[in-house]
């Protein structure tokens, strides 16, 4: 079953059945009037809103870049008040407050200081953040969905079958567009291949 076009879908159900790049999601948001910004889940909840009749339109916010240059962090300073990045002064923080050196950032505290940015969420603090990394608090998770296309690839050469094409990646590139494409689990198993394996182009 062939993916149709956005306009030809009647409903969120049918929406779900299809693979969407979270590219072409903010195609449909924007080409909608929508919101368009996010993660491919917050992407993916605007236009389930779409579907039941809500709007969800862009916002227009303005962020007080004056107050960016506090000197001093502590676990109660404002994650857009301070003008959070990802970068040395805060690593350095978190590595105080963890005793982790060197410090990483884990997924759900990029996801959640991208929301939190993209919301204008003032209330949101480097205490919050230091709450997900320990897993005591959840903002934004992180959009496992992007990771379909990455375990995919990774199951279809692992598949010794597989072996018999010289450039594998093509070859999982063309039997992932049609399992994209269709209503189909986005996962790669042999009897996927075996089943489209006339159809896969180099």
């Amino acid at each position: 079953m062939e993916r149709p076009e956005f306009n030809k879908i009647k409903d969120y159900d049918e929406f779900c059945k299809y693979y969407w790049y979270r590219e072409e999601l903010i195609k449909i948001c924007k080409d909608l009037g929508l919101k368009a910004g996010g993660s491919k889940i917050e992407l993916n909840d605007v236009i389930r809103a779409y579907f039941s009749g809500d709007m969800i339109l862009p916002e227009k916010r303005k962020i007080n870049r004056s107050k960016a240059t506090i000197k001093e962090l502590t676990l109660g300073t404002g994650l857009i008040e301070c003008g959070f990045t990802f970068g040395n002064r805060f690593r350095e923080f978190f590595a105080e407050q963890t005793g982790v050196k060197p410090f990483k950032f884990n997924v759900d505290m990029v996801a959640s200081a991208k929301a939190v940015k993209e919301t204008g969420d003032e209330s949101f603090t480097l205490g919050d953040l230091l709450d997900i990394y320990y897993g005591k608090k959840t903002y934004a998770k992180y959009d496992k969905s992007a990771l379909q296309w990455n375990k995919f690839v990774k199951d279809f050469c692992a598949d010794d079958a597989t072996k018999i094409y010289d450039e594998r990646l093509k070859a999982a590139a063309s039997l992932w567009k049609i399992v994209r494409d269709s209503d189909m689990k986005k996962e790669y198993s042999h009897e996927l291949f075996e089943k489209y394996r006339d159809n896969i182009t180099v």
